[in-house]
């Protein structure tokens, strides 16, 4: 979504050959969702963002779909909107988008906030000449937030059968099926000055930098690989 230009955006220079591998996992449904690390143990780990705010991803997959931790440093987050498609990158967020077809368009935008609110969207095209629809919904996909001290965690469970109602998107392409690699980013969104002030200091993170006033730029995805 559209991003302030006053904002800090964290600079991390990444590797040409940056990718993600998302490793297969054995653990209940339940355990997985639940917070604890111990089935989280054996995913890969990346991290990024200023040390105060610093947030850390991994993922996992299994027949049944793919899931997705966030754990976000920070221990004042917030929140004031509570809908489902809520426009949550206006507030405290943290993002992941899915390109399953690498195309570059109708691409998921998967967005869950310090509340355990969703936005989940279909982004039609990127910027600069961005559409989207807010009336998809994926189907199936799970949620939950698990504040702490001085970090929160997001959980998300995304069924394989919800990215078939993405445009194009085939049974073929999906890791359980014997689908090849997609492409993605990661992003975090902290606003130290709270709802009176969002914009001030507001920390805009992309794992993949764009370069650009935002998130929505292709060129920027990494590889997603599922291992099998």
């Amino acid at each position: 979504m559209k991003l302030a230009m006053a904002a800090l955006l964290t600079v991390i220079v990444l590797a040409d050959d940056a990718k993600y591998s998302v490793r297969t996992t054995s653990a209940a449904h339940v355990q997985l969702m639940n917070g604890s690390n111990e089935p989280w143990s054996p995913a890969e780990r990346v991290e990024w963002g200023p040390s105060k705010y610093a947030t850390t991803f991994r993922a996992l997959w299994n027949p049944r779909g793919l899931y997705l931790r966030f754990d976000a440093k920070d221990d004042k987050p917030w929140n004031t909107m509570t809908r489902r498609d809520d426009h949550l990158w206006e507030e405290e967020v943290v993002e992941i988008f899915l390109d399953v077809n690498r195309s570059g368009k109708n691409y998921a935008e998967i967005e869950i906030s310090p509340a355990n609110v969703i936005c989940d969207v279909l982004m039609i095209s990127p910027s600069p000449n961005k559409k989207n629809d807010l009336t998809w919904n994926f189907p199936g996909l799970e949620s939950h937030v698990e504040k702490h001290e001085s970090f929160w965690t997001a959980l998300v469970f995304l069924p394989w059968n919800g990215f078939l109602t993405l445009p194009g998107v085939r049974a073929t392409a999906l890791p359980m099926k014997g689908g090849g690699d997609w492409r993605f980013n990661l992003f975090r969104i902290k606003r130290p000055g709270g709802p009176s002030n969002p914009e001030k200091n507001a920390v805009l993170a992309a794992w993949s930098p764009t370069g650009q006033p935002s998130f929505h730029v292709p060129a920027a995805f990494r590889e997603l690989i599922f291992q099998p």
